[in-house]
């Protein structure tokens, strides 16, 4: 069987491949924005990169190939619709307009260095668990053990949680009457972020099926979901979206202070 350091090798190539290309059209058409739809599909290809070379991995492997599938499609699918709907995200104006500014660079050089490149090992780390797991599950046969049943249960109710509440958002932003207000029914009044929970509690599932593989698989890739965790919570998800929020909706401070931020709660009572 080919080495786990060739194998990632080879996977990491291949997405360097792919984000080259997309950057070569976002220079084209002087927009960045796009690569939020590729993030989940990207970590679909790196599953089934891992496939190829070394076979679907048994029922587990077969289980975590499935599940990343299942969440990378329907969330790439989603996000490539907003942005096809809406055009460019106004956060990527910013993210590559300061750097631009500060350095001199190109619109180009900008966007390869600051969003495609940065991506790149990021999306490869976050996607440790689904790599990792369907090696493992070709070297030992894949069966699937306790540990992988409850990881796959919390996976679908992760994707579940997560598909829920875009469509809720989506609704609610259909409605003109909602223009300026703040979604806080459904899903979204005990979480403000129920799809970033979706996605954690998504790869957090993905990694315990990968782990019921053994110890090393575990502790290799325990990183993925760590870092997309903090990511969604300290980084570039919740805490920059959050950010604009306050300033442009005041009615957002309330919602804040009576909804969780993360993980799904009761809502605290005025």
């Amino acid at each position: 069987m080919i080495d786990i350091l060739v194998l990632l090798a080879i996977n990491l190539l291949g997405l360097l491949a792919v984000i080259l290309i997309l950057w070569r059209y976002a220079c084209a058409i002087r927009d960045a924005s796009f690569i939020d739809a590729f993030w989940a599909f990207g970590m679909v290809l790196l599953a089934w990169g891992t496939a190829l070379q070394v076979g679907t991995g048994g029922q587990r492997g077969a289980l975590i190939l499935a599940l990343t599938t299942l969440w990378g499609v329907r969330l790439s699918g989603h996000l490539y619709v907003r942005w096809r709907a809406h055009g460019e995200d106004p956060r990527y104006i910013k993210i590559i307009g300061g750097p631009m500014e500060r350095n001199g660079w190109s619109w180009d050089r900008t966007a390869l260095q600051v969003v495609f490149l940065l991506q790149m090992p990021l999306l490869f780390i976050t996607c440790l668990p689904a790599q990792l797991g369907v090696f493992a599950s070709a070297s030992d046969g894949g069966t699937i053990g306790a540990l992988a049943i409850a990881g796959a249960v919390i996976a679908l109710i992760g994707i579940a949680f997560e598909t829920i509440g875009d469509a809720q958002l989506k609704a609610f932003r259909a409605d003109p009457a909602n223009k300026g207000k703040v979604l806080d029914t459904g899903l979204w009044r005990y979480t403000r972020h129920p799809n970033y929970f979706g996605d954690a509690a998504t790869w957090w599932g993905i990694w315990l099926i990968a782990a019921d593989a053994g110890l090393w698989v575990a502790l290799a890739s325990l990183i993925g979901p760590v870092f997309l965790t903090f990511t969604l919570t300290r980084w570039s998800g919740k805490a920059l979206l959050e950010k604009g929020l306050r300033k442009s909706r005041p009615e957002y401070l309330n919602y804040v202070a009576r909804t969780s931020g993360f993980f799904p709660w009761p809502p605290k009572r005025g």
